[in-house]
């Protein structure tokens, strides 16, 4: 279950953030370039929805990757030749309900600074499930068939379009020499339907549903394979044009229609918001019944020069909206409640259901968050339970029908299943984690790839495919493993991919790493709570790692004594006290610990200073840095005696801004925080050192 924005510290946002944009770009990679998600569109919604939430209340956390910056997936590896498309295909922003689409009018009207008689004329049409695909006539003829790819870079599908009945290869006479008509090539219910019992009958791969199917049969190598699938299409816009005939969105799709394309049969011109919402409650109810699927249903704004003065946001039009359908619910049987182990050692239940169909798919697990959850719910296995396809990754319960019924309460584990380690949760937390730290199966393989990364370790040469390769093979199952990689140098001559020379470099990497940075070390151990920042921290205060371990032993016997020499470090709270004392009172992370240090030797950490007119000062970095990386930044911050943060607050002292500086450096004028270029910084460094 996501947490109340209201409950969320920075670190908190800025962590799901990560997750979010590794979660989307996964989906997105299954979705746009192997046609086989792993969740529906609702669920796939509700966590760009939840993305975009986080995003509009922290835009200074942001990321370089946010999915909000991103359109589709690369192609990269697609055996099609690349496109690179002339005008980009852009994505649709969503709109869940009649608020929302209330919101983006008013929006629209604000932008365009009308007034609230002045009409806004918008079309709407349904959305249906199905592939983008952009047609390139020149002087009438279909030269080029491309798919959306990451909205710039498609895949030339040309033979493949030329097997689509709904696809004209030529146009009347009089078209414009250049234009390309986008649409959605897609497959009907009953043709899906008769393509996967061919399929079964010949032994051959099911299709999930019918987009994918789709999918699948036109983005094909081979053409021949694409003519032999029943495809359709229909048109819902253009992309590059040398003219455009007429002034608006429905004058411009009826004459695309005059060209021979097909266009949704419910497309239309509203002028209201009540005619909007009206005319997407007439599509709802008619959905079940339509030979072809559908999501939601697409609104435009119609004139062409509101739409030019409106533009674009990062990949999507402002002039467009998508208005989702909503999520659709069954009820059917819990069968079971399994815990499952994340890779930061959160145990999570998971509902195990006799398989129910909604919404056309069948679901069989559902997630059930947290032991609150359950406690909230009151489920246990053999309950009735009503379940719903959206609003978190996999399906979830909205209801226990059967609460009533005298049933034993679920026994929530306090141990993981994995590896036996204690599970606790922390004081004002709701997640219960395993403690099993470094020695859990469950986290260890991104334990290891979080300890060899740049900001830990930094040992070059290990991938998250070299070491799920070396721990599948039993060399690598803790950090204390690395080090003694070098008696394995024959073994891994020998495994597929690997020459003598990347062998050697990767066992030089982990040999100059012997006598590693304390803080870095420190924090590649992935304790709970020990950040970057506070790893040095906390070094800068005990200097040896060993004196780290009895401090922090100390305060978790409830020496009030130890535990005040670590609350009295800037930046440590009880949080990181308690996470340290967990993570030392259990065996297996002593185990690990011991295993380590006996490996490698950190010397003593130190950093030297130099008197500086910003010592003891807290400063912030942001934009593009050009003239150092954002860690030697940091670093020289250190340096002078300050300290660098990562967000702009009260307790801010100066605020370094790059080119592209934006929220923050707004909100640090606003709270009258000194301000500087990097050449000014430069200049402060210099002085100091010099």
């Amino acid at each position: 279950m996501s947490l109340d924005l209201k409950e969320m510290t920075e670190a908190d946002v800025a962590n799901e953030l990560m997750r979010l944009a590794r979660q989307i770009a996964h989906h997105d990679k299954l979705y746009h370039a192997e046609d086989s998600p792993e969740i529906t569109d609702p669920e796939y919604d509700a966590l760009v929805r939840r993305n975009r939430e986080l995003e509009e209340a922290f835009p200074h956390l942001i990321r370089d990757d946010s999915p909000s910056k991103k359109v589709g997936h690369q192609i990269a590896a697609s055996p099609l030749s690349k496109v690179t498309h002339e005008v980009r295909m852009m994505s649709l922003d969503n709109g869940f309900n009649r608020e929302e689409v209330e919101d983006w009018v008013a929006r629209v009207r604000r932008y365009l600074n009308l007034g609230e008689s002045d009409p806004v004329a918008i079309t709407a049409e349904d959305k249906i499930d199905g592939l983008s695909c952009s047609l390139r006539y020149e002087k009438g003829r279909l030269v080029r068939a491309a798919t959306r790819g990451d909205g710039q870079v498609g895949e030339d599908v040309t033979p493949n379009a030329r097997h689509i009945s709904d696809i004209p290869q030529e146009l009347p006479v009089g078209v414009p020499d250049i234009f390309e008509v986008r649409g959605e090539v897609y497959m009907s219910r009953a043709d899906f339907a008769a393509l996967n019992a061919a399929q079964e009958e010949a032994g051959g791969k099911l299709f999930a549903n019918p987009r994918n199917a789709a999918a699948g049969s036109f983005r094909q190598k081979d053409a021949s394979v694409t003519a032999k699938r029943p495809l359709k299409f229909w048109a819902y816009g253009w992309g590059a044009a040398s003219e455009l005939p007429c002034d608006t969105q429905s004058e411009m799709m009826r004459m695309i229609e005059s060209w021979g394309f097909p266009l949704s049969p419910f497309l239309t011109r509203t002028e209201t918001v009540d005619t909007m919402i009206a005319h997407y409650e007439k599509i709802g109810g008619q959905r079940p019944d339509l030979g072809y699927e559908i999501d939601g249903v697409v609104y435009k704004v119609d004139r062409l020069d509101y739409q030019q003065r409106l533009g674009f946001v990062a990949k999507a039009p402002r002039w467009a909206l998508a208005h989702k359908f909503p999520a659709e619910r069954a009820e059917t049987t819990l069968e079971a409640i399994d815990t499952q182990v994340g890779r930061t050692g959160k145990l999570t239940p998971v509902g195990r259901l006799a398989p129910v169909l909604v919404g056309g798919v069948t679901v069989t697990n559902v997630t059930l968050h947290n032991r609150d959850e359950i406690e909230r719910l009151g489920v246990r296995p053999g309950d009735r339970v009503m379940i719903q396809r959206a609003g978190d990754v996999i399906p979830q319960v909205v209801e226990n029908l059967t609460r009533e019924m005298d049933r034993e309460a679920f026994d929530f584990p306090n141990v993981c299943p994995e590896c036996q380690s204690e599970a606790v949760a922390e004081e004002g937390e709701v997640d219960v984690r395993c403690t099993g730290g470094l020695i859990c199966p469950a986290q260890r393989t991104q334990r290891l790839e979080h300890f060899v990364s740049r900001k830990a370790l930094d040992i070059d040469g290990f991938g998250s495919k070299t070491i799920a390769q070396f721990f599948d093979k039993g060399w690598l199952e803790s950090p204390a493993d690395i080090f003694r990689l070098k008696e394995r140098r024959e073994e891994i001559l020998a495994l597929e991919g690997w020459q003598d020379r990347s062998v050697d470099n990767l066992l030089e990497a982990v040999e100059n790493r012997r006598a590693p940075d304390a803080a870095r070390l420190l924090f590649g151990l992935g304790i709970r709570h020990v950040g970057e920042v506070t790893a040095r921290d906390l070094l800068k205060y005990v200097h040896q790692l060993p004196t780290l371990r009895t401090i922090a032993e100390r305060a978790r016997a409830g020496d009030e004594d130890a535990a005040g020499e670590l609350t009295a470090i800037d930046g440590i709270g009880p949080s990181v006290i308690g996470a340290l004392g967990d993570f030392f009172h259990e065996p297996h992370n002593v185990e690990v610990w011991e295993d380590l240090l006996s490996q490698v030797a950190p010397p003593r950490y130190e950093v030297e200073t130099v008197e500086s007119r910003v010592a003891g000062k807290t400063i912030v970095f942001t934009g593009k840095l050009e003239t150092m990386s954002r860690d030697e930044a940091k670093a020289q911050a250190e340096r002078l005696g300050a300290k660098a943060a990562g967000s702009v607050s009260a307790k801010t002292d100066l605020l370094v801004a790059g080119p592209g500086a934006g929220s923050k450096l707004k909100k640090a004028q606003d709270l009258g925080i000194e301000t500087m270029d990097e050449a000014g910084w430069a200049a402060i460094v210099a002085e100091a050192e010099g």
